[in-house]
């Protein structure tokens, strides 16, 4: 027997038409530093239809790649809008990746079109002559930049405002196949190339529908949403297409995200809700505590990206009355895979461990824990396992690489490693590849993080495991220390003490300026292990 519904495809263009209409009064707003400027959904949905015209007549006729290298503006956005709809595919391009990267990732794309900041001409120009398939950059921002140094044989330059000024405003969003190519990302690339994550027009519509439900980051209508994620990353985490889908007004801090750009744009913006790595997140505290402002617009700050420390999701309670809502995901499930929202009539430490796990998953995402054997382990809030999970919103394989090694019949391997308990929380103690076996045992470097950097003077730590005679593995800590504050390794060794068990404490400890990061603001252990295989941390060691 078969339904008697109709069958109508989920499409970006109808969101689009929707988000432009319907909530066309709510506001884009784009930070600059100084006098920020604005415009209206409904004036953002005319500038798109305008960009999609413009694309047409530089031939995207298809599902060409159209690609962005830009920060998280009004322009941006309208690229995020204008190019699924009309049924090319966008490709968010990561500024902060090696260029080598970048020319790679976008070669194995096939992009035809690169929009560009005015502000990152001095970094994209050099990529040029190493794109073999782009013919068009469009330039977005100042209109008196200089763009000589975009000279590349056989590629037109163009000005944004220029290329879309007085075309129609209004654009016939194709239908589409709701299974086709809507938009795509690659991972940084951390182990060999980076893989390619092509996202269709129904997993953005349904992942956005997740973003606004009350089990994920509850977006509404009267949220004003900071976007601080950034949309070349795992395309903002959805926060760009759940707004068109429930009409909170957004804020786009482009490229102001130092500390004290972030805490002048909250007090003067009064958004409701942000989101962003845990990184950002230490840094702003750091910068209120030095130079207060008002944030208490913020109802909760989303953390995800990486283990937020629970005593940074304290101080922001209990500092600032800002709650922190810890989440989990990765570029290869779009990204949002869980949220840690405790269940009703939990209190006090139990509603703590709650908000301390990475959270909840949703009815859309199945997961499951492998052990090392390859057997599937109990969901019973104690056995470990690597993380497997799928769904509507999940990768099921790469861009022209099935990659064997990370899907295992119709599981995407998250390669992180943890526990999920009966009711569907997920407790993540380490990435697979970060683990330490010690003498047999197992210890997360998370686990070791989380503690050492409880201790006031600490502002950052990272914890790899090192070769050891006896023992296999070992941890060595790397510690950032806070401005004006000094601890040594026999202080943090013995703050420890209490904390962990004894066979866990670190006898390696290095003292550096910063952790490394990686290209979306995650802790790159990668460098720090070459760094000390290299020779290149002070190691100090303490046994006391």
């Amino acid at each position: 027997m078969r339904s008697t519904m109709q069958d109508v495809p989920l499409s970006i263009g109808d969101l689009v038409r929707y988000g432009t209409t319907v909530h066309g009064d709510a506001e884009v707003v784009t930070w600059t530093g100084g006098e920020p400027y604005s415009a209206t959904y409904r004036e953002v949905g005319r500038r798109a239809a305008q960009l999609a015209h413009a694309l047409r007549e530089l031939g995207i006729t298809g599902d060409q790649r159209v690609a962005t290298f830009q920060w998280n503006n009004q322009e941006h956005l309208e690229a995020y809008l204008a190019v699924p709809a009309m049924g090319a595919v966008l490709h968010t391009l990561n500024i902060r990746l090696h260029p080598s990267q970048l020319a790679y990732i976008a070669d194995h794309a096939e992009d035809e079109v690169v929009i560009v900041d005015a502000s990152l001409v001095p970094l994209f120009a050099p990529l040029l002559p190493k794109l073999s398939t782009v013919r068009h950059v469009i330039v977005a921002g100042d209109a008196g930049a200089d763009l000589s140094a975009l000279d590349a044989d056989g590629v037109r330059v163009h000005h944004y405002d220029a290329l879309i000024e007085g075309r129609p405003e209004e654009f016939d969003w194709p239908v589409v196949d709701e299974r086709d190519a809507a938009a795509m990302c690659y991972t940084s690339g951390t182990t060999g190339d980076p893989k390619g994550v092509v996202y269709s027009h129904r997993s953005i519509w349904l992942h956005s529908m997740q973003v606004c439900m009350s089990d994920g980051k509850g977006l509404s209508q009267g949220d004003k949403a900071l976007a601080i994620v950034p949309m070349f990353h795992a395309m903002s985490w959805g926060l760009p297409y759940a707004a068109m889908m429930v009409g909170p007004s957004l804020l786009l801090p482009d490229r102001f995200l130092q500390p004290a750009a972030i805490a002048d744009m909250i007090q003067v913006e009064r958004p409701t809700i942000a989101a962003a790595v845990p990184t950002i997140w230490q840094g702003l505290a750091a910068e209120l505590e030095e130079r207060p402002r008002d944030v208490s617009s913020l109802n909760r700050v989303v953390v995800g990206g990486a283990a937020c420390p629970p005593s940074l999701m304290r101080v922001f309670e209990e500092r600032f009355g800002v709650p922190v809502v810890h989440a989990w995901g990765m570029t290869e499930t779009s990204p949002l895979g869980s949220v840690a929202n405790p269940p009703t009539g939990t209190e006090g430490e139990e509603r703590w461990a709650y908000r301390l796990s990475q959270g909840r998953l949703p009815a859309s995402v199945r997961g499951r824990l492998v052990g090392d054997g390859g057997e599937v382990v109990p969901n019973d809030g104690k056995s470990v396992g690597e993380l497997q999970v799928r769904g509507p919103w999940i990768a099921g394989s790469y861009y022209k690489d099935t990659d064997p090694a990370k899907f295992e019949d119709g599981w995407l391997r998250t390669g992180d490693v943890g526990t999920l308990s009966p009711d569907g929380f997920l407790t993540l103690t380490d990435r697979a590849k970060d683990v330490i076996k010690s003498g047999g045992e197992w210890i997360s470097s998370v686990e070791l993080e989380n503690r050492v950097m409880e201790h006031p003077a600490v502002a950052e730590a990272a914890v790899i495991a090192v070769p050891d005679p006896k023992w296999d593995e070992r941890p060595l800590v790397a510690v950032v220390l806070r401005d004006g504050h000094t601890a040594d390794a026999a202080e943090l060794r013995a703050h420890l003490a209490d904390r962990v068990a004894r066979w866990q404490l670190p006898e390696r400890w290095a003292f550096i300026a910063e952790v490394p990061k990686t290209s979306v603001g995650k802790f790159d252990k990668k460098t720090l292990r070459k760094e000390h295989e290299e020779g290149g941390l002070k190691v100090v060691e303490e046994r006391g």
